[in-house]
Parts: structure tokens; C-alpha cells; sequence
């Protein structure tokens, strides 16, 4: 099997793990839909791919809007004629003790991490269950199955993600619709997640971390390449990715 001429949403295709993955998905034969935020970064994104002689589409999209993911997966009809994966990536990481009290920025990972998942979700269910096939692939972080000081609202998004994939998984299997999931775990990997972190401490932690472990965005994009290619009676459902050096 391989992922030529599949067609993949991707969520959080502006920049780090979703853009690595569009890039190395095109480039293997898959078409995919490139949505974010910044309009900018997904134009210059669809050139890369489309100059190298992959196929890609984009659209400005905020994860929070479920008519702007509805509206994403009917550009995938139009332009590819079909959806065979959606990539539930679009993540933001505001960490801080909960002492802290940072109502606005819980809200937020919420919003985004959580039903921004459920819109994507959402926005494929119908389609996937008519066809009786599909593959939904979404990003939880190493923080959604162990706790972290700092990140408990992040972790608790993760967590429930974690546990909303395998209910899926468990629910397609007995309905027989064929739906796959693969749940990412991804640990200290370099992209711009720890931008959004405004707690001094936190930030100072978690960048010295990185700094010392952190590995490239393209080691999740091979790990969603793999799950995808995989024959359509194999489901990949939960994959950790660490750093070799990360303990």
C-alpha cells in the first residue's frame, strides 16, 4: 500500500509537524488540503508543493468555526473528489501552573485542542460512514498520557482526545464502518508551539529542553505517512514519538 493519490486534510498546515507532513505526503502522491490561520504561510506552502510537482489546495481556516471545516472538506470534494484522511493537527500550548489562574488562555486550548478536534470530526463522520472508509489522525502530545506540572489544561485536552480516538475506533469497528484512527503522542519536537507560552518559567523549562532534545517536525510527518499507507484492514492507533536523547 502507499499514499499515492489519497486525499489528506491537514489542520495546522502553516508551519512545523503539518507542514512537514503535506510536504512529504505530496511528495510520496497524496493530494492534500492545507488549512490554518495564516494565509501567507499556506500560499507559499501550496507553491513549495505544487513546483515540486505535488498536488495541493488551501484554505484560510480556524478550527474553532465548524462551518469553516465543513466548507474545507466540500473544497477537498470539489478539487480532489473525494476525502480518504483528515489530519486533526492544529494545536496550540500556553502552558502554566494552574495557580497562575490563565482562564483566557485554558479557554483557548480548549477551543482549539479539543473542539477544533471535534469540528474536524465533525466535518468527515458523514462522509467516512457513507463511504465505509476513512482514516482520522489526530495529534495528542506525550502530555495526554502522563501528567506534566505546567501543563494541565494542555494534558487535560490531550488526554480527552486520547480517549475520544479510541471510543471512535471501538464505535466504527462495531458499526463496521471501517473508520481508522491513529492517535499521535508526539514529545519535545521542534516546531512553534512554544511561542504561545507567556509564563516566563515555563518558557525558560521548556526551551532548554528543547534546545537539548528537540528533533525535526519531519519525524511525526513519516510516522502519519506510515500509519496511512498501512492496508485498510490495519489500524495503527496509538504511536509515541520521543527524541532518542529525551528521557
Amino acid at each position: 500500500m502507499s499514499v499515492q493519490n489519497k486525499v489528506v486534510i491537514i489542520t495546522g498546515a502553516s508551519s512545523g509537524i503539518g507542514a512537514a507532513t503535506a510536504r512529504l505526503l505530496a511528495r510520496n502522491g497524496a493530494k492534500v488540503v492545507l488549512a490554518a490561520r495564516r494565509e501567507q504561510q499556506l500560499q507559499l506552502l501550496k507553491q513549495e508543493i505544487t513546483q515540486s510537482g505535488g498536488q495541493a489546495v488551501y484554505q484560510v481556516t480556524d478550527v474553532r468555526q465548524p462551518e469553516q471545516l465543513q466548507t474545507l472538506v466540500e473544497l477537498a470534494q470539489k478539487q480532489f473528489q473525494g476525502v480518504d484522511a483528515i489530519f486533526n493537527n492544529a494545536g496550540i500550548m500556553p502552558n502554566s501552573p494552574i495557580s497562575a489562574v490563565q482562564t483566557q488562555q485554558w479557554n483557548d486550548m480548549i477551543d482549539i485542542n479539543l473542539k477544533g478536534v471535534l469540528n474536524g470530526i465533525a466535518a468527515v463522520m458523514p462522509i467516512f460512514t457513507k463511504q465505509k472508509s476513512g482514516h482520522i489522525i489526530t495529534t495528542s502530545s506525550i502530555a495526554g498520557i502522563k501528567s506534566f506540572m505546567s501543563c494541565g489544561v494542555y494534558g487535560a485536552t490531550k488526554f480527552a482526545v486520547r480517549n475520544l480516538m479510541e471510543v471512535i475506533r471501538q464505535e466504527s469497528a462495531t458499526e463496521q464502518t471501517n473508520i481508522r484512527t491513529t492517535t499521535l503522542y508526539p514529545a519535545a519536537i521542534n516546531t512553534e508551539l512554544l511561542q504561545g507560552i507567556t509564563d516566563t518559567a515555563v518558557l525558560q523549562s521548556m526551551t532548554e529542553l528543547y534546545k537539548q532534545v528537540g528533533i525535526s517536525p519531519d519525524a511525526i510527518a513519516r510516522v502519519v505517512n506510515f500509519a496511512i499507507e498501512q492496508p485498510e484492514d490495519t489500524n495503527i492507533s496509538e504511536l509515541t514519538i520521543y527524541p532518542t536523547k529525551q528521557a
